[in-house]
């Protein structure tokens, strides 16, 4: 009856518009209750062991880093950096877009802070500059999935936490990646820039400026370069160098800047709850749905019908994409991910993957859906700051989407891309 009931609550509660965490706990309370009145009284213990992780600790602080450094201006100064390098080409808003991207991406790790941020300030430039609004939110969104795969990656903690993997492997092996996707995308805009009559920069590449700009933005710059070589270098902890990203940027931002008041400290402490209490809420949830789905063997069941299909490995790794991007289409991927990587995981492992490289597959695949409809949390959060059509945006977006699902390919079959790095640095 469990198995009727779980999924007909969960996704009934979605059609009403209720918040997916709410909807994962009901479904899940639901599951419990079929499972019998004993596992009732279980059910407040499983809630907080799935919370009492220390690495979940760090991100909150990744997300306060970069609610600080966006409310006081550090991050303009990362803009001005990327403008200096790519500005001058042919597109050259958009190709500084998807570096600013990158360089964001060292600080918060989190999609929706950067399409937030960048909808706010890059999207009205971009329009002023000559693009039009859709183009100018679409190449916003394509970026914006850089920063949970580049490290610090708040999917890479909870997947490394989750699965006991190596969370400082996982962020080496999301470097390459990372800047894959950066590549790729300023190569659509590259090709299609001339036919979309994109505006050209002015002038041409300029040491001066290049090195005026990283003068200004030095300080800003010099925040994800500490937090990933203090990381991977061994020296402290992910949750430990979050905290101290932390007090970095409120040094630079409050003292050095003095562009924060204590209005700007109540507003983002305000912020920084909503956004973890959202996703802690996700987690709590999915830990008692994940608790009712290993009782009734599901992940098992969706093991064993995956190898049905095929004994090859390259089919099985295909179809898991598949059901990770479909999936992805219609529900919140912190969710999906809690329910699933218990499922895909020991599932990749007997395929002969390695756990970090299977990591990265399963968080970059997500990633992606963060810009795709129905539900793409970046694509609602622009629309919701520019104002602009979902429909307009994702008429805009689909070449992108379909490089990135290139990218997704590749490293799903190319482990060496992957693991270059954590190779390299002993991880």
């Amino acid at each position: 009856m469990g198995v009727v009931l779980v999924p007909l609550a969960f996704f009934g509660l979605l059609a009403l518009g209720m918040p997916v965490g709410i909807a994962i706990g009901v479904a899940g309370t639901v599951g419990i209750l079929d499972m019998g009145p004993r596992f009732m009284q279980m059910a407040p213990d499983r809630v907080f062991a799935g919370l009492d992780l220390f690495p979940f600790l760090a991100m909150p602080f990744f997300i306060l880093a970069g609610e600080i450094m966006n409310r006081s201006g550090i991050t303009a100064g990362l803009v001005k950096l990327a403008d200096a390098l790519v500005g001058w080409m042919r597109g050259g808003m958009a190709h500084s877009n998807m570096v600013a991207s990158v360089m964001f991406a060292g600080i918060t790790g989190s999609a929706t802070a950067d399409a937030a941020a960048f909808g706010n300030t890059l999207v009205p430039a971009m329009v002023k500059g000559g693009y039009s609004r859709p183009y100018a939110v679409a190449v916003t969104a394509a970026g914006s999935i850089i920063g949970p795969t580049i490290p610090p990656s708040t999917l890479a903690i909870i997947y490394g936490s989750l699965m006991g993997v190596s969370i400082a492997g996982l962020f080496a092996a999301g470097i390459l990646p990372g800047l894959l996707i950066c590549a790729v995308c300023m190569a659509v805009i590259a090709l299609t820039a001339r036919r979309k009559g994109l505006p050209k920069g002015e002038g041409g590449p300029s040491f001066r400026a290049v090195r005026a700009a990283f003068r200004e933005g030095f300080l800003a710059a010099m925040l994800p370069v500490f937090i990933l070589g203090s990381i991977l270098g061994g020296i402290v902890t992910p949750t430990e160098a979050a905290a101290i990203a932390v007090a970095y940027a409120l040094v630079v931002g409050g003292v050095i800047y003095r562009a924060l008041t204590w209005r700007d400290l109540y507003e983002i402490g305000v912020r920084t709850t909503r956004i973890t209490g959202v996703i802690f809420l996700i987690i709590a949830s999915a830990t008692i749905l994940g608790w009712w789905m290993t009782f009734n063997r599901i992940p098992q069941a969706i093991a064993e019908g995956l190898l049905a299909v095929s004994d090859n490995p390259d089919v099985v790794i295909g179809l898991i994409l598949i059901l990770l991007l479909m999936i992805g289409l219609v529900m919140d991927i912190n969710a999906t991910l809690i329910i699933l990587a218990p499922v895909l995981a020991p599932l990749t492992l007997k395929l002969g993957m390695d756990p970090v490289h299977a990591g990265i597959m399963i968080i970059l695949a997500l990633n992606i859906s963060l810009m795709t409809p129905p539900v793409g949390a970046c694509l609602f959060v622009l629309a919701s700051v520019t104002g602009e059509k979902v429909e307009a945006i994702t008429r805009e977006l689909w070449p992108f989407i379909l490089a990135e699902v290139a990218i997704l390919v590749m490293i799903a079959f190319w482990e060496d891309l992957t693991l270059f790095v954590p190779r390299l640095l002993g991880l």
